[in-house]
C-alpha cells in the first residue's frame, strides 16, 4: 500500500526514542497547493494570448510542438524554483544577490531582470486594456489604467490578507481564463492528423521563428522563475526568523509551522491553540510542490494549447487576423457572439492575474539583487508608465505583445542557468539537491532555449 500523508509525517516526526511526535491535525495534500498556481498564471498572459493566436492563425498547426515543449520544459524550471525557495527558504534574487559579490555585475543582472520585468508587465497591461475595449468600448489608455488600479488593489490583498487568500483569488481568474479560452475548441474541435503533425519539430520561415521564440518567451517567463522561488519562501516560512531566513538546507527532517489552511506562522505570533497546528517536513513539501507543479502546468499547458488550436481552426487563412481585435471579430463571425465574448472575458482575467503576479516578481528581483525595498504599490504605479505610454502613442498593441514575449525569451537564459546551477549543489541544496538526469535536462533546456535566440538574432540581422 502506497504511504499517505500521515504515514509520512509520522515517519519524520519519531525521535530517537521510536516515540511519535504529537501531531493533532495533518494538513492535507490540497492545502500545500497553491503558489505554483499563482505562478502559474504567468504562463496564461495577454502575451501567451496573443502569440498563440497568431501561430495558430498563420501557421495553422505548424507550432504546436513548441507549445507542448516549451510547457514540459516550464514544469521542470518551476519546479527547480520551487525547490529552491522551499529547501533555502530564500527567493532566486536573494541567493544570487548573495553571491554576485561585485557590486556592478550585480547591477547590470538587476538592470536585464528588470527589463524582463518591465517586458511583463507592458504585456499584461495592454492585454487588460484591448479586452475592456472589446467588452466595453473603453478606450485603451483608459483601460490601461483600469487593469492597473485593479493589479493595485490584488497587491494590498495579497499584504493585508496573506499569500492564501491571494492564491484563492488568483485561482478564481484561472478558472475563468480557463473556461475563456477553451470552449470554441469543443465547439469547432481540431483535425486529430493536423494536430498529430503539428508535434513534429519544424520551421516555414524566418517569421515562424520568431513566433516560436515569442511562445517559448511566453511559456517559459522569466519572471515566474524568479517569483515562483519568493511565493513558496512566503508560504512554507519557518517560526525562526521569517521569510528568508538562513535554513540548514542539510536536514532531511527540518519542518515548517502550518495552522489552518496553511498559511505560516510568524515568528512573533503566539502558539496556536491545539488541534490547530502541526509540522509537515521538508521531504513532504517538496513532493507536494511536485503535485502543485504539475497541476499548474498541465492547466497552463492545456489552455495554451487551446489558444492555438481555436485559431488554426477558425482564423486560418481569414483576414485582419494579425491582431487580437481582428480575432475577436473573426470569432464571433465564425462560432457566435458567446465564443468571442467569453474569449475577452479570458483576455481580461489573464491581464487582471498575470499583471499583480508581474508586479510581485519586480518587487521581489529589486529586493533580492539591489537590497532595497520599494513599496510594492509604487513600484506598481512606476512600471505602469512603459505600457501606457504605449497605449498613449497608438502602437499596435497585438504587436507590441508579441515583440513583449520575444524580449522575455531573451532573458530565460539569466534566469534558468543560475537555476539549473544552484540547484545542482550540495551546499545550495543539500541532499534535495538536484539528481543527475535532472541537471542534464536543465542543461539540455537552457542549450536549447540559448541556440533558439541566437539563431533568431542571426535572422534578424542578416534579414534571412
Amino acid at each position: 500500500m502506497p504511504k499517505t500523508l500521515d504515514d509520512e509525517l509520522h515517519t519524520a516526526g519519531a525521535g530517537a526514542s521510536g516515540r511519535r511526535e504529537r501531531a493533532a491535525s495533518v494538513p492535507r495534500v490540497a492545502w500545500l497547493i497553491g503558489p505554483a498556481l499563482v505562478a502559474g498564471v504567468a504562463y496564461l498572459d495577454p502575451g501567451n494570448v496573443a502569440s498563440n493566436m497568431t501561430a495558430g492563425a498563420q501557421y495553422g498547426y505548424l507550432l504546436v510542438w513548441v507549445v507542448v515543449l516549451g510547457n514540459v520544459m516550464a514544469w521542470l524550471i518551476q519546479y527547480l524554483s520551487a525547490k529552491l525557495g522551499i529547501v533555502t527558504g530564500r527567493s532566486l534574487p536573494e541567493v544570487l544577490g548573495a553571491r554576485i559579490t561585485n557590486r556592478w555585475g550585480r547591477r547590470a543582472y538587476w538592470l536585464q531582470a528588470e527589463l524582463v520585468a518591465m517586458a511583463t508587465d507592458l504585456a499584461e497591461v495592454i492585454g487588460g486594456a484591448v479586452a475592456l475595449n472589446l467588452l466595453f468600448g473603453v478606450p485603451l489608455l483608459w483601460g490601461g489604467l483600469i487593469t492597473g488600479t485593479v493589479s493595485i488593489a490584488l497587491l494590498v490583498l495579497q499584504s493585508r490578507r496573506g499569500p492564501r487568500t491571494f492564491e484563492f483569488v488568483i485561482m478564481g481568474l484561472l478558472a475563468i481564463i480557463a473556461i475563456g479560452f477553451t470552449v470554441g475548441v469543443f465547439i469547432a474541435p481540431p483535425d486529430p492528423g493536423g494536430l498529430l503533425a503539428g508535434l513534429v519539430p519544424r520551421f516555414a520561415d524566418t517569421n515562424s521563428v520568431l513566433l516560436a521564440a515569442s511562445i517559448l518567451g511566453a511559456t517559459i517567463m522569466p519572471h515566474a522563475i524568479y517569483a515562483h522561488s519568493a511565493l513558496t519562501r512566503d508560504r512554507f516560512a519557518t517560526r525562526r526568523g521569517g521569510p528568508g531566513a538562513r535554513r540548514d538546507s542539510g536536514d532531511p527532517t527540518r519542518r515548517i509551522a502550518w495552522h489552518g489552511f496553511g498559511i505560516s506562522r510568524p515568528a512573533d505570533e503566539p502558539a496556536p491553540a491545539p488541534g490547530t497546528s502541526t509540522e509537515v517536513p521538508t521531504g513532504v513539501l517538496v513532493r507536494a510542490t511536485r503535485w502543485d507543479v504539475s497541476i499548474a502546468m498541465a492547466i497552463a499547458g492545456t489552455v495554451n494549447l487551446c489558444i492555438l488550436l481555436l485559431a488554426a481552426v477558425n482564423l486560418a487563412g481569414v483576414e485582419g487576423t494579425d491582431s487580437l481585435e481582428g480575432a475577436y471579430a473573426a470569432l464571433g463571425v465564425a462560432l457566435g457572439p458567446v465564443v468571442a465574448t467569453l474569449f475577452a472575458v479570458g483576455l481580461l482575467a489573464s491581464g487582471l492575474a498575470s499583471t499583480s503576479v508581474g508586479a510581485y516578481a519586480g518587487a521581489e528581483i529589486m529586493h533580492g539583487l539591489l537590497h532595497v525595498r520599494v513599496p510594492l504599490i509604487l513600484r506598481r504605479l512606476v512600471t505602469l508608465i512603459p505600457a501606457l505610454a504605449i497605449l498613449w502613442l497608438g502602437f499596435d498593441p497585438t504587436l507590441s505583445l508579441v515583440l513583449s514575449q520575444v524580449v522575455l525569451s531573451f532573458g530565460i537564459p539569466f534566469a534558468l542557468v543560475p537555476l539549473v546551477v544552484l540547484t545542482a549543489k550540495v551546499g545550495v541544496l543539500g541532499q534535495w539537491r538536484n539528481h543527475w538526469a535532472t541537471t542534464a535536462a536543465g542543461v539540455g533546456a537552457s542549450v536549447f532555449l540559448i541556440v533558439l535566440n541566437g539563431v533568431l538574432l542571426w535572422l534578424v540581422f542578416t534579414g534571412a
